[in-house]
């Protein structure tokens, strides 16, 4: 008898690399044959064929309005008349609208939805709210069960007449793993001498793609004053994006000390080991990954007052919280965690205990039981 068919969409192939492959192999293991939509734009396709799966190249792209899309309605709809899916498993907003759309036109399998942050929340612009939340609640009825990662967003799952675990779920973010990102781990590295670091010194590191939403500015803003009263601290990023080099040459222009750009990097969790306090103060998330890894090595967090992020840290207990748009709040919080070495052991000990709900082993057992609800 041949396999069942699962298809798990997103616009890009980056976004399945970086947060599904646990759920990918999860569904391979159940003895379901695994597609993918995306488009490879980015890269990292050949990391999701390299599992087995089978892919198809979607000319998604991000903006809602580019023609690229009506290709990939067309493209989704071939793509439907060649195969029957079992269950179908959305992400990202764009993407999961089409696949949707054109999913109930031709009768597939039920469809999940992953929301991972809407794009329409407390304090977002808005714009979000006139072209993001119309096009969900018209999506609502193609859409078999909304997964959220957040309390916020399933709060407003409710709002939209969703109704909790019937057709809206909750699971604690995309989850970590606690075997790769460890406190204490005897891993050697050379990461501290490989970009010039001396011992002792304190590291804050930011990991996050380059874009305005994340708002690594906001930490080049705070950083002469702090430089300037500390000379033993180090700001680290990583990743790649649009602004990264917008950023580096506004660092050099600042002539900004003690700031490195390091790019993609295979070895995050042995940047994290050698950081003191993991920072992400953006101006919107769903569940950071970033601070979830940071907290199974046992850092601080320093992070913005958005949904996701909130969920994740409690101020004062395993990390601070901060304006995303106030430098000097920014600045202040940042001084505590310096300064006091007993405030970053309490905090990283903290965030050992609270990461655990978060780990890949809890994610998938929430994801697998919301799976079996649609008869996988």
């Amino acid at each position: 008898m041949a396999k069942k068919k699962v298809l798990i969409a997103a616009t890009v192939y980056t976004h399945l690399a970086n947060f599904h492959i646990p759920t990918i192999k999860l569904l391979q293991e159940k003895g379901y044959e695994v597609h993918a939509a995306s488009n490879n734009n980015e890269g990292r396709k050949n990391e999701i064929e390299s599992l087995g799966v089978i892919c198809h190249d979607i000319k998604f792209v991000r903006a809602p309005f580019k023609k690229h899309n009506i290709i990939a309605m067309k493209q989704i709809s071939s793509l439907f008349k060649e195969f029957y899916f079992d269950l179908i498993h959305v992400h990202t907003p764009i993407a999961s609208f089409i696949v949707r759309y054109i999913a109930k036109k031709y009768n597939q399998g039920p469809v999940l939805y992953t929301a991972h942050g809407f794009h329409f929340y407390k304090g977002s612009p808005l714009l979000n709210w006139l072209l993001y939340y119309p096009a969900e609640r018209i999506a609502k009825r193609w859409t078999d069960a909304l997964i959220v990662i957040n309390t916020e967003d399933f709060n407003r799952g409710i709002k939209m007449g969703f109704i909790a675990n019937k057709n809206l779920f909750k699971t604690n973010g995309v989850g970590v793993d606690l075997k790769v990102f460890t406190k204490g781990d005897d891993r050697k590295s050379n990461f501290r001498r490989e970009i010039n670091i001396p011992d002792p010194s304190i590291v804050i590191t930011c990991v996050a793609e380059f874009t305005k939403n994340k708002n690594q500015q906001l930490l080049l803003k705070a950083w002469p004053t702090l430089i300037n009263e500390f000379n033993n601290i180090h700001l680290v990023f990583v990743g790649d994006g649009k602004r990264k080099i917008t950023l580096e040459k506004l660092a050099s222009r600042k002539n900004l000390k003690n700031v490195y750009f390091l790019g993609f990097r295979h070895d995050i969790p042995e940047i994290l080991m050698h950081s003191n306090i993991v920072s992400l103060v953006s101006k919107r998330e769903g569940m950071p990954k970033t601070i979830m890894e940071g907290m199974a090595i046992g850092l601080p967090a320093i992070v913005s007052d958005v949904r996701g992020s909130r969920d994740l840290v409690n101020h004062k207990e395993n990390g601070l919280i901060v304006k995303c748009d106030q430098v000097n709040n920014l600045i202040e919080n940042l001084k505590v965690l310096i300064e006091q070495e007993e405030v970053r052991k309490e905090m990283g000990d903290n965030a050992l205990k609270k990461v655990t709900q978060y780990s890949n082993e809890n994610v998938l057992k929430e994801l697998n039981q919301v799976y079996e609800s649609f008869f996988i």
